[in-house]
């Protein structure tokens, strides 16, 4: 069972997405900042990272470079998933490091389909 750190301030939206990833079999744990995110991808060494962008203090383009660039983690998949949808934002955070980019609220099944994708 593929394990997935949410990183997302905001209560609601770990909860809609963990709810998603839990219904199709992954196990799910989240972080509240940016910091935290860093400091539990490290840690736990999950098998995939979802990553919002607009926190308070580093965001989440900011992360997803710092886990890219870090020996210990640039091998975590990192997936943006922001309401940020220009394709501005798209090009950077992959440019930033992340493999797939995704619009909220996610369409459950494009989701599920884009993380299976990744970690196979």
């Amino acid at each position: 069972m593929a394990r997935i750190l949410i990183v997302d301030d905001s209560p609601t939206d770990v909860r809609v997405l963990s709810g998603m990833l839990e219904r199709a079999g992954f196990q799910t744990s989240s972080a509240a900042s940016a910091e935290d995110g860093i400091a539990k991808a490290r840690q736990e060494l999950p098998d995939l990272i979802l990553m919002d962008v607009i926190m308070p203090g580093t965001n989440g383009f900011q992360a997803t470079r710092t886990l890219s660039r870090d020996p210990a983690t640039s091998h975590i998949p990192v997936i943006i998933c922001t309401t940020k949808n220009m394709e501005t934002d798209r090009i950077w955070g992959m440019r930033q490091g992340a493999k797939d980019f995704v619009t909220k609220p996610p369409n459950e099944r494009d989701l599920i389909a884009r993380i299976q994708s990744l970690l196979k």
